[in-house]
């Protein structure tokens, strides 16, 4: 007895020992690290996206893939209710050549007779509904740049050839001349003065899928440029579409807005209007709506316009207007006339007072 009590302390003690050394070590590195390892793996890894090919097998698709055109593609995405995004022009034209379907399991994309110009950025995503309301998951989705590679068609091909590119002081410019096939050799030229524009990777860089990059962009960068490809195949390089590269300098916010009538004063059977103006960013759209004296009872005509002007040594701008027009006044036209704008960034409201002559 006295032997047993003896070798069971002493395995107790040697057990105590082990689980002091090893154990609880052992414990903390499975429980805390290999497990948020496995986490992250599962969420930014594993890709969701598959391409079918033959015979039954599927390939699990990564940053970018480049195919051959004329070969139908079918992608397929995991998930009972699957998002998609891909070239918008396959939107624009109604294109019959895409088609999408839900199955119970997976949502499978078909694209028939690809072409250079297919090439972008395919991707998918699950959507998480809540009763009416739904929400892209961001944790589960999946992107895939194609190439359809054509080596004829060295630039992916646009409807578009002389596309404007505005430059601003406060975030990069891209020239998106994108090639459908990433080992091509590309460069960026301006065309007066006649010459190539040095690429050195931070000021000026280049990507395939998304074309030169310009990170910080000054007056000095604008005019005209295009983009030169050189083929593996063919001595003869492809010039891209027509870039127009324009420097902005406006203020970004709501509307800055400006109201004057042609009179403030004006008598009985005259003519006036009053005009709404508003200057911004070239490519931000703005809405006008007005309220005045006689709305609902008296006719008047309204017009709206823009177009981009010169404003300061190469800084270009987008004046858009709407101008009110009333005819043969009466004693209901007198009083107030409000001017609503409104762009993304929010609304202004101007008004002026038009007051009887007598």
């Amino acid at each position: 007895m006295l032997l047993l009590h003896s070798v069971c302390q002493q395995v107790k003690r040697k057990k105590e020992a082990g689980e002091n050394r090893i154990r609880p070590g052992r414990k903390r590195v499975k429980v805390r690290y290999p497990k948020v390892k496995e986490k992250e793996a599962g969420s930014k890894g594993q890709s969701i996206l598959t391409q079918v090919l033959d015979k039954g097998r599927f390939l699990r698709l990564g940053e970018s893939l480049s195919l051959n055109p004329g070969r139908a593609m079918e992608l397929r995405c995991k998930g009972t209710n699957i998002g998609w995004a891909y070239p918008s022009y396959l939107d624009t034209f109604n294109d019959n050549r895409l088609s999408i379907k839900q199955h119970e399991r997976y949502s499978q994309l078909i694209l028939t007779s690809p072409s250079a110009a297919d090439t972008g950025e395919y991707s998918c995503w699950v959507v998480l509904c809540d009763g009416e309301e739904c929400t892209k998951d961001g944790e589960s989705t999946s992107a895939t740049y194609i190439y359809f590679t054509d080596k004829d068609e060295l630039f992916v091909p646009s409807a578009i050839h002389f596309e404007i590119i505005y430059l601003r002081p406060d975030k990069p410019a891209t020239v998106p001349c994108r090639v459908t096939n990433p080992k091509i050799n590309v460069s960026l030229h301006r065309e007066v003065p006649a010459e190539e524009i040095a690429v050195d990777g931070i000021q000026v860089s280049y990507n395939p899928m998304k074309g030169f990059i310009i990170q910080n962009p000054s007056p000095e960068h604008k005019g005209a440029y295009y983009c030169k490809a050189n083929s593996t195949t063919k001595t003869t390089p492809q010039i891209s579409t027509k870039y127009q590269l324009l420097y902005v300098e406006v203020p970004s916010g709501p509307p800055l807005v400006t109201i004057e009538a042609s009179s403030n004063i004006v008598s009985g059977g005259d003519i006036f209007n009053v005009t709404c103006t508003v200057l911004g960013e070239p490519e931000m759209n703005v809405s006008f709506s007005w309220s005045y004296p006689g709305q609902g009872q008296r006719p008047v005509s309204i017009h709206d316009s823009w177009r981009l002007i010169n404003r300061g040594v190469g800084h270009t701008t987008r004046i858009s207007q709407s101008v009110m027009i009333v005819d043969d006044v009466e004693t209901i036209d007198y009083g107030k006339y409000i001017c609503t704008t409104k762009n993304k960034r929010g609304q202004t409201l101007v008004a002026t007072t038009v007051k009887s002559h007598e």
